[in-house]
């Protein structure tokens, strides 16, 4: 996945330094720079860019009028990063959205942090929700929060839904496993479950538990590390006792 980026910045000096510390990253491009909000904004609209970096010097007030005409103008607004060489402005921008505040001069360290930062929240903001199964001229699309787990037939997988619906599809269960948000986790050999729908690992007996049916889905030793990260992620969300 790739980001793209635009910064508004007077300072020349500041501007190419960003750009340098930006440049490491090979998945974020510049769309292109901007020396004041007027010609920021028009860059904005124009290009849409994912994150807009802005330099909040003494025209703070100038930045947060462009920021209330993105609101006005654009459906979905960029992540916002504001820098300036004192905290002065902090405030105000966080107030107004900004997901970070740097100190002038850039550093590479608060810039790393920032950037893993970014990469977590869009990737998580572009998870598709709807997965469409396609055969010849018929399109199946199915809500991924709808789906139980997936089982592997031969070369074709079956859908089980939460409404009790199964659908067929040719398409291997390897190919599907990269697809899929990230709370469906591959168990077996032949099974692919929501985690969400998970409701008991029994180690014992190599199953997983569904909560709506009961059913019982067998996991493997190949997969048992998969299994492990399964615990730990129902874990987090989980009051501990004993039974």
């Amino acid at each position: 996945m790739s980001y793209t980026f635009s910064i508004v910045d007077s300072d020349a000096a500041s501007n190419l330094q960003l750009q340098l510390h930006l440049q490491d990253y090979g998945d974020f491009s510049l769309t292109g720079t901007a020396i004041n909000t007027l010609d920021g904004l028009n860059h904005v609209l124009k290009y849409m860019p994912d994150i807009v970096l802005v330099h909040l010097n003494e025209q703070v007030h100038e930045t947060l009028k462009m920021v209330g005409d993105m609101h006005r103008y654009m459906q979905t607004l960029p992540l916002l990063i504001g820098f300036s060489r004192t905290r002065t402005h902090a405030y105000d921008a966080l107030k107004n959205g900004f997901f970070d505040y740097w100190l002038l001069p850039h550093n590479e360290f608060e810039v790393r942090k920032t950037v893993l930062r970014l990469r977590k929240h869009l990737s998580k903001e572009n998870v598709p929700t709807t997965i469409c199964l396609k055969s010849y001229r018929d399109y199946h699309y199915l809500n991924t929060d709808d789906i139980l787990y997936l089982k592997a037939d031969s070369n074709a997988t079956e859908f089980f839904m939460k409404d009790g619906g199964v659908i067929s599809t040719y398409q291997t269960l390897k190919f599907f496993e990269g697809e899929l948000p990230e709370k469906f986790i591959r168990i077996h050999q032949s099974y692919i479950l929501n985690s969400d729908y998970v409701s008991r690992i029994n180690y014992g007996k190599a199953t997983c538990t569904l909560k709506i049916d009961k059913n019982q889905l067998p996991f493997s030793k190949t997969y048992r590390n998969r299994v492990d990260e399964l615990k730990q992620l129902l874990s987090k969300t989980s009051i501990h006792t004993r039974f």
